[in-house]
């Protein structure tokens, strides 16, 4: 059995690497649906576009289920306090999800001009409400979220709804809708031709330098913005009990990582080399390496989130020594234990499986192909 401590840095990797997969996987089909009104400017060519998402949309939702059951089982208290506190902000975001499946079936129903348009514009809010959310719930994290705990170690949330839209988090949110239909640009670019492919590296060419520039300007602002430090001793294979230990609230110690751990500046640096990596493959008309380089560009924004914060998972800012952090808020060592052997042995079969489905369903798809199939959207 691998030690308590080890396991707990582990969970911290393997959720990680869960929401990078979501990000990855789920954000191209996300941006595809956000773009459907802006690079798609007939009927035709939103068809085209839809299809190009149609065989994989609801497979890469598995990544998003798969971290939201990860959380749960491995750090309850962050899934407590997360979704009692975000609570309208993640009904927004799953009631903009649900768009998503009545729109890919309902929207081609009936061939009036209208009824597709008022659909379209629902895809459209299905990929801009959760990219937005999920960036400004991120912002929130490194900002502090207003809970507190009793000495039964029950939460209680005391911020609301519009508190969390504050200027950083707006930015950050911004950001992930940047990077995520970005994402869905460089997809439209390797899968389709003509005139969608053309407006797709227009369209990602902007977004990527736009990416790049909130980025930057999210980075320097957090060098400014109070982090979150523990000051006690932490005793790394205890109970989970988050008032256990003490936090000091200082200005800037969100880098403090950075300077103790260099090879962390590595996430940054990838960010924003694979942004700009990704706005020069577009221009050259390269689909296939500025879809990869936008990939690493989300992997680096998400690590770099990562690293800024360790060991803190969700920082409690009306109550810093509650704060939640990879020592104090995780599952006990055998539920870990037993999570990981599951992970071993079922992560490696998804990945399997979904590399095939892309292999399978490679190639791009054109306007002669929307007619030739009773599975065409």
């Amino acid at each position: 059995m691998i030690d308590y401590e080890m396991l707990r840095v582990v969970w911290w990797c393997l959720v990680g690497v869960l929401l990078i997969g979501f990000a990855v996987t789920d954000g191209f089909d996300l941006g595809v649906g956000a773009l459907l009104t802006l690079i798609g400017k007939n009927d035709k060519e939103r068809r085209v576009m839809i299809n190009t998402i149609g065989p994989h949309w609801d497979g890469n939702q598995v990544w998003f289920i798969t971290a939201g059951g990860a959380i749960f089982a491995a750090w309850p208290m962050i899934y407590a306090t997360a979704f009692s506190g975000f609570y309208l902000a993640l009904a927004l975001t799953l009631i903009a999800l649900w768009m998503r499946p009545i729109g890919f079936d309902y929207r081609s129903k009936l061939p009036n001009p209208q009824w597709r348009k008022a659909w379209d514009w629902a895809l459209f809010a299905g990929g801009v409400i959760p990219s937005l959310i999920f960036g400004v719930a991120f912002g929130n994290l490194l900002l502090g979220v207003p809970f507190e705990m009793d000495n039964t170690l029950r939460s209680t949330y005391t911020g609301s709804f519009f508190g969390l839209l504050t200027p950083f988090a707006l930015v950050a949110g911004l950001l992930s809708v940047a990077i995520l239909l970005n994402h869905g640009a460089t997809w439209l670019q390797m899968k389709t031709d003509g005139f969608i492919a053309v407006r797709a590296r227009a369209v990602s060419i902007v977004l990527s330098l736009v990416g790049v520039v909130l980025f930057v300007l999210a980075g320097i602002w957090v060098a400014f913005l109070d982090g979150f430090v523990i000051t006690s001793a932490v005793d790394t294979i205890a109970t989970s009990n988050p008032l256990k230990k003490e936090v000091a609230v200082e200005a800037g110690a969100w880098l403090n990582n950075y300077r103790d751990y260099p090879l962390t500046i590595i996430a940054p640096v990838l960010g924003t080399v694979a942004g700009l990596a990704c706005a020069f493959f577009s221009k050259r008309g390269n689909g296939g390496m500025a879809f990869v380089s936008s990939a690493l560009f989300i992997a680096g924004v998400i690590l770099t989130a990562g690293m800024s914060m360790f060991p803190f998972l969700m920082p409690s800012i009306t109550m810093p020594n509650a704060s939640l952090t990879v020592w104090d808020a995780t599952s006990s060592h055998l539920t870990l234990n037993v999570m990981f052997i599951v992970a071993c042995i079922f992560v490696p079969i998804v990945l399997s499986y979904t590399a095939y489905s892309f292999y399978v369903m490679r190639g791009r798809i054109k306007n002669d192909d929307l007619d030739q199939s009773h599975t065409i959207y």
